[in-house]
């Protein structure tokens, strides 16, 4: 039996060698089909990505037109009004009648009290006393968005001195106001893109007190100046002035804390005496063609107006209402040479206007955010607040341009869109 045996072990034995000389041609053989394969999905998987890509592409592309149709339909400029609430420090003084009430079924219009006559108001929002800051900032956010997608926009808020202005663009910590929700919104947005676009954003901060411009971010608190830039643009630049690049929402929190100058007169304890100017650069490049954008976002809180005889300044606090009332004067000529379609605009009549210059004029965005107090003490200038407000509702910018190029040899064209102001009156 034994010889059958190894018969049977040799043969089995022989056909082991074989199959392990043929293995590694059978192997790489089933390598080769096996890459064949992957990269035929790969190829099928990269086709149906490129596709979708292009599908996105289009998407986004198809967003930011409806998203500019709808800031148009809301007009050129958006101005809104913001209702003070009546402060439980003011319901036992004498005057303090409530003369401003706003009408629940019709959110752009208001009545103010005056001498025993009704005078109507219509604007193209207003904000009842109980309004939140996040109902304010849902009529600002798609300016924001605006910015990132290459437009100069302004907000500002304006009103007497302790209407709330600075409330509103600023809050508090537990209850924030338009500039941090502002910048929260950008940092998300630009989150949200990070795989089709890639962004730098950078902050400057500065006040115009009496005239002068002083540099927040600066541990001095340098004097500037403005000029014309050297580059042969013909763009307005402020030699000196820090320029910080920020990274996060809580980067930019923390480089713009410096407070600005403030005093106590006899209608606001807590008074601002200047005009604060928070802007933000954001430049944006496309990861897939390379254009680029230039978008601006200018975040202005106004000093209060006042009149003299009733804030009981003197001295140096006469003189800051002063300037304070000169420079509000040359915004308002600003507005209403824009709305007359006037070849010369008086831009340099103040400081402020100046170097809002590059944001205020033909092709930008801006918002107005008029405060108003409902107390009859302040009915005088509750009235001039909203007068105000409703030249600058006729004012047309014209076509806005955003900010492109490409670093390609042939740049797209500008993509042409129509300019937004929006002005907050408090």
């Amino acid at each position: 039996a034994l010889p059958s045996t190894l018969r049977t072990i040799k043969t089995d034995y022989a056909s082991l060698r074989s199959q392990v000389r043929n293995f590694s041609d059978f192997y790489g053989t089933a390598i080769k089909e096996a890459k064949k394969q992957i990269m035929a999905g790969i190829n099928e998987m990269s086709e149906a990505n490129k596709d979708l890509i292009e599908k996105y592409r289009k998407e986004v592309a198809l967003r930011r037109k409806y998203h500019e149709q709808l800031v148009e339909l809301k007009g050129n400029i958006r101005v809104l009004c913001r209702v003070k609430p009546v402060l439980k420090e003011d319901q036992h003084e004498e005057g303090q009648t409530v003369v401003v009430t706003t009408d629940p079924n019709n959110e752009s219009a208001l009545t103010v009290l005056s001498k025993g006559k009704a005078k109507n108001f219509e604007l193209d929002k207003v904000f009842h006393p109980q309004a939140t800051q996040e109902e304010v900032f849902q009529e600002i956010e798609p300016l924001i968005t605006s910015c990132i997608d290459g437009y100069h926009v302004c907000i500002f808020a304006y009103g007497q001195t302790g209407s709330g202005k600075t409330y509103t663009m600023e809050g508090s910590v537990e209850n924030p106001g338009i500039n941090q929700r502002a910048l929260k919104h950008l940092f998300n947005e630009i989150e949200e893109r990070k795989d089709m676009w890639t962004y730098t954003v950078s902050v400057s901060s500065v006040e115009i007190y009496n005239e002068v411009l002083r540099d927040l971010l600066s541990k001095d608190g340098e004097k500037l100046d403005i000029k014309i830039n050297p580059d042969g643009t013909g763009q307005l630049h402020v030699p000196g002035l820090r320029v910080m690049e920020v990274k996060s929402f809580q980067h930019i929190k923390k480089v713009t804390r410096k407070n600005r100058i403030t005093f106590g007169t006899q209608m606001n304890q807590h008074s601002s005496r200047s005009h604060a100017l928070l802007t933000v650069t954001v430049l944006g490049t496309d990861l897939a063609s390379g254009a680029k954008t230039t978008g601006k976002l200018n975040l202005v809180d106004l000093a209060g107006s006042e009149r003299v005889w009733k804030s009981g300044a003197e001295g140096e606090r006469l003189k800051e209402a002063q300037n304070i009332n000169r420079s509000l004067l040359a915004l308002g000529d600003v507005i209403q040479a824009l709305k007359a379609h006037q070849t010369h605009i008086p831009f340099r009549n103040s400081r402020l206007t100046y170097l809002l210059q590059d944001s205020l004029g033909k092709g930008n965005k801006t918002a107005m955010v008029v405060q108003v107090s409902s107390l009859e003490s302040n009915v005088g200038e509750t009235l001039c607040s909203l007068k105000f407000a409703q030249r600058v509702c006729k004012v047309e910018l014209g076509p806005a341009l955003v900010c492109m190029s490409k670093s390609h040899q042939h740049p797209p064209p500008p993509i042409s869109r129509q300019g937004r102001l929006v002005m907050i009156f408090q």
